[in-house]
């Protein structure tokens, strides 16, 4: 039976032996390259790389054989690459799209196929589907080379695409400050492809860079899934408080996320980051621009849009929404809620290695710790509260969608509801300028219920009742 290949909000990710096998990234490869033919970059350049889950290296030659036998010509990296690495290659070696065998957060029984444009940017929806419509239902109608003859033709090139970042990430941000101020910063790659990155962009001075979990172990010892949130950064945010360290930089399985843990062992939720690394920009830096922002993401970027007075776009949520926006209002930040943001400069696509240096260059230059720049931040904006619920549900999903939208609750939590935005899932805006949204899962019967709040007592209520206005009752959780 052929299995269907289905494109979710960052690409295709499955069960590694089970839907995720060899013979079904080669299919989906075909897809890709048909749709670059389609678009016109026939015999262009494409980047290949992978993280360091089992196998990934193989699956990533096997779609370096497909894409040379369409007609393209590879560049597959040496070994495992963050996927920032990877989507600044596509700019640097004027490619026209690449390819990223990695399923980033997920659990380690599962892998994934991410791909990328000519600007380095996630697809956009359109794309997307264009690429499902091309997959092949059978392995029988891929064209596919031996890596060895590639090789040796010249249509697979190995590449190390290291330096080539480095000497970019230099033209954006000074490394020598953050070397020289003499810090403590411990390092999560959690077991992932950020491993070793820190150490080698800001070692050497007179600041100590320490790391854990930098080996290659697929089984993610310590963590439930190499996912920079509770609770699998309990282990760092202990180790934080072990070694004395000013700051907890986190990334995830491939890097384009980031996790901030303060010098208490504390845990810096991705909204307050999003919202310190916006203010860095504009404050620090004197940045002007456009700030864009999915809808399950921080009003606290509104507040700085108005002080600051820049626009600020709201998005669905995933970076195929927000990469394509960024570039067409030329956005001097782009983020969502997961902890991916991006930056003018670089690539349209999240980048955990530049966001963690540049909120380690916030600490440098404003002279404080991780929980004093939360203060400054707050005492400019007004602290905001932020949890999050994920629950599977039983029953049907229809039912479940048009109890939503008979709901009309007038309070939420006990804050009156002033509006409802439908632009991806069912936000209700609530009177202190907070939110709930409840949003349903596009590959798996999950309820993911978020919420936003000035008032830190009222966080649980308001998810609860998120969870009465979906209908999930103590049977479903």
């Amino acid at each position: 039976m052929v299995q269907d290949i289905k494109f979710g909000t960052d690409g295709w990710r499955g069960h590694v032996g089970e839907d995720y096998t060899f013979a079904n990234v080669r299919r989906c490869t075909q897809g890709f390259a048909t749709y670059l033919a389609e678009e016109g970059y026939q015999g262009r350049w494409i980047v290949v790389g992978h993280d360091r889950r089992y196998q990934a290296e193989q699956f990533a030659a096997a779609a370096a054989e497909v894409l040379a036998a369409n007609g393209f010509k590879v560049y597959l990296t040496e070994g495992p690459t963050p996927t920032p690495v990877i989507s600044y290659s596509v700019i640097e070696k004027k490619a026209a799209a690449a390819v990223n065998i990695t399923a980033s957060h997920n659990p380690y029984t599962d892998n994934g196929f991410k791909v990328r444009d000519e600007n380095g940017g996630a697809v956009d929806p359109e794309g997307l589907l264009r690429i499902e419509k091309n997959i092949p239902t059978s392995e029988d109608q891929v064209q596919r080379v031996a890596i060895n003859d590639a090789l040796e033709a010249g249509s697979i090139v190995l590449y190390d695409p290291a330096p080539a970042y480095i000497k970019h990430i230099q033209t954006l941000i000074d490394l020598q400050p953050i070397k020289d101020a003499g810090l403590r910063i411990l390092i999560d790659p959690m077991w992932g492809n950020g491993a070793g990155w820190f150490p080698r962009l800001i070692g050497g001075g007179e600041t100590d860079v320490f790391e854990i979990h930098q080996e290659r172990n697929p089984n993610f010892p310590e963590m439930t899934r190499p996912e920079p949130i509770p609770p699998n950064v309990d282990v760092g945010l202990q180790a934080t408080l072990g070694h004395h360290a000013d700051v907890l930089i986190i990334n995830d399985g491939d890097a384009d996320r980031l996790g901030i843990g303060d010098e208490k062992g504390q845990f810096v939720n991705q909204l307050r980051v999003y919202a310190l690394l916006a203010y860095y920009l504009l404050e620090v830096r004197e940045y002007r621009g456009p700030i864009v922002k999915t809808l399950s993401t921080t009003t606290m970027l509104d507040k700085l849009g108005k002080l600051y007075n820049v626009p600020v776009h709201h998005t669905g949520v995933g970076f195929k929404y927000v990469a394509p926006k960024m570039i067409e209002v030329d956005a001097m930040i782009g983020g969502e809620e997961s902890g991916g943001y991006a930056f003018k400069g670089n690539v349209p696509e999240r980048d955990g290695i530049l966001a963690g240096l540049y909120f380690l260059d916030f600490m440098v230059k404003m002279n404080k710790k991780p929980s004093e720049l939360l203060e400054v931040l707050f005492d400019k904006i007004g602290a905001h509260y932020y949890d999050r619920i994920d629950t599977p549900f039983k029953g049907d999903r229809a039912e479940k969608i048009k109890r939503i939208e008979t709901s009309d609750p007038k309070t939420i939590g006990g804050l009156k509801v002033t509006g409802l935005l439908t632009l991806d899932g069912y936000k209700f805006e609530l009177e202190d300028g907070g939110w709930l949204l409840i949003r349903f899962s596009g590959t798996e019967p999950i309820i993911r219920v978020y919420c936003e709040t000035t008032y830190p007592d009222r966080v649980n209520a308001i998810l609860q009742d998120g969870l009465k206005i979906a209908g999930i009752d103590d049977e479903d959780l």
